[in-house]
This record gives structure tokens, sequence and C-alpha cells, in this order.
């Protein structure tokens, strides 16, 4: 599942007419993991102290992104 997917599915769970607390609980896990795919998505290292090493951002990219792509390491 994408980032976007586990959005997709946080904010279904939580429009669901017969929510419960597991239902509820299930959403946070799927937001706390679009929101992980988001922030390791944000950047790679640039040479200037930010960021991530590229091969963690390929990673990243490759296991969270819509579009996988085959990266260089």
């Amino acid at each position: 599942m994408t980032g976007p997917e586990h959005y997709r599915e946080a904010e279904r769970l939580l429009r669901d007419e017969y929510r419960t607390a597991v239902s509820v609980a299930e959403a946070q896990v799927h937001a706390t993991l679009a929101l992980a795919a988001a922030t390791a998505l944000y950047s790679h290292e640039d040479g200037e102290g930010g960021g991530q090493p590229m091969h963690d951002y390929n990673a990243w990219m490759n296991a969270a992104s819509v579009h996988v792509k085959e990266t260089a390491k």
C-alpha cells in the first residue's frame, strides 16, 4: 500500500457511519504510515547537510511512491 493509499484508507475509515474504537485505531495507523511515506519522500541529501542519504531515499521512493521506479544505488 502506498502513502496516498494509506491516507485514503484513513479517510475512509473515519467517514464510516458505523465507526468503532478499532476502526479509529486502524485509521490512525494508516494516517501514521501515510505521514511516514510523505516525510521520507520529502528530500534526499543534497550535500548541504539536509535530507537523507540517496540509497535510503531510493528505498523509500520504491516502497512508498505511487510510481515505483528503478533507482540507482
